[in-house]
């Protein structure tokens, strides 16, 4: 496969990651056709389109500003494309199986996975013990699409010094995926509606997930010492909580063409978001039993009606909860990104990093070194046979 010089992946990020997730598909599902046919038309080709279908690539862009802001470029860019496919591929399963437990009808403006193998067979009205046929199937769709993301990862840090130490950050954010998703399902036949256990579950499905974790990849690769690894996590945990919360007020309020999922989903689904524990913590403060009682019930799993969803998105707005959880999306991304300014990343990758936090949470950057127009591109490589360095060589 053809090595991208990093300069011309600086220049646009998503495209090159999806030409190398395209090749890494294209081997996958012709060993997937070598196996059934009917498997592959089925599960693989669907788990391909799927993974290059959609999606912002935001984890990718993470782990390439880091990883050249630490100093990597040419000896690095075959590696970093690789794990940042394994990181589409991850989602890809995250994605489909979240569907699943949620009962998500629509994912990126189409049909869910399981909705799709539903449709294809008929099956919709066919109830199994673990729902209907294209539920479970779609289940094997998201565990083959981890077995991919495994494969692409092992496959692309294989032989590097940095293999140990980015390994076992992959390791702990795949557990770490996992148990978020847990403590999501938990809170909702708990009934567990505190601001702090949504925190810690967004904390742990999304913010680690999708933004510390993929940063502290991108420095791994390229060699940066532990406490750049750290602070970086501990920016993305900043930052990806503010994303996660800003996520929670779009799903309540935003447009389903932009979001690609009708609106009020958390609220119809009873799930304990952050943005809905607030809301009751104000209603608490206001001496507001009749809002405090509607969330009760809208989180302890009753059925929820049309009427329901819109009496809580006037709620949300009347008790002040969305501008709370506004403000909280500002304070967090802020910290996220002076924590990227100090981590010791070339400047030029810092204020990359900055910027995708403020887009990711809908924000504009304003505050520090973030604000104004968009970074310069990074300076010109050296020789190619050896690393671009970026900021003081190490």
């Amino acid at each position: 496969m053809r090595v991208p010089d990093p300069l011309q992946v600086d220049e646009g990020v998503p495209a090159a990651v999806q030409e190398h997730l395209a090749a890494v598909l294209r081997r996958r599902t012709a060993d997937a056709a070598d196996a059934d046919p009917d498997f592959a038309s089925d599960i693989a080709d669907r788990v391909a389109a799927f993974a290059l279908g959609g999606g912002r690539r935001l984890r990718a862009e993470f782990l390439w500003w880091a990883l050249r802001g630490s100093g990597g470029g040419t000896r690095e860019t075959p590696a970093a494309l690789g794990v940042a496919a394994a990181l589409e591929l991850i989602q890809t399963c995250a994605l489909i199986h979240d569907d699943v437990m949620d009962g998500s009808p629509l994912r990126r403006g189409r049909p869910s996975v399981h909705v799709q193998l539903d449709a294809r067979f008929g099956t919709g009205e066919r109830a199994l013990p673990c729902g209907t046929f294209g539920g479970a199937a779609a289940v094997l769709a998201g565990d083959l699409a981890l077995a991919w993301a495994d494969d692409a990862f092992a496959e692309s840090v294989a032989g590097l010094p940095s293999a140990s130490r980015a390994t076992g950050v992959w390791r702990v954010m795949r557990t770490e995926m996992v148990a978020g998703q847990y403590l999501d399902l938990r809170a909702q036949v708990t009934g567990d509606g505190s601001a702090d256990g949504a925190a810690r579950t967004a904390v742990l499905k999304t913010a680690l997930y999708s933004m510390g974790h993929p940063l502290a990849l991108g420095a791994t690769l390229a060699g940066a010492p532990d406490g750049t690894v750290r602070a970086l996590r501990e920016a993305g945990r900043s930052a990806g909580l503010a994303f996660q919360l800003h996520d929670d007020v779009r799903g309540a309020f935003g447009d389903p063409a932009a979001t690609g999922k009708p609106v009020g989903e958390d609220i119809r689904e009873g799930k304990a978001t952050y943005l809905l524990a607030v809301a009751g913590e104000r209603c608490a403060e206001l001496g507001d039993r009749a809002g405090l009682g509607l969330l009760e019930r809208i989180t302890g799993g009753a059925r929820t009606s049309e009427e329901d969803v819109d009496r809580v998105l006037d709620l949300l707005v009347a008790c002040g909860a969305r501008d709370r959880v506004a403000r909280r999306v500002e304070e967090l991304c802020a910290r996220g990104a002076e924590t990227v300014a100090r981590a010791g990343l070339a400047r030029e990758a810092a204020d990359r990093i900055a910027h995708l936090f403020a887009a990711a949470c809908g924000l504009e950057p304003t505050a520090g070194r973030t604000a104004g127009p968009p970074p310069e591109p990074l300076p010109p490589s050296v020789p190619p046979t050896l690393p671009v360095l970026i900021g003081e060589a190490r």
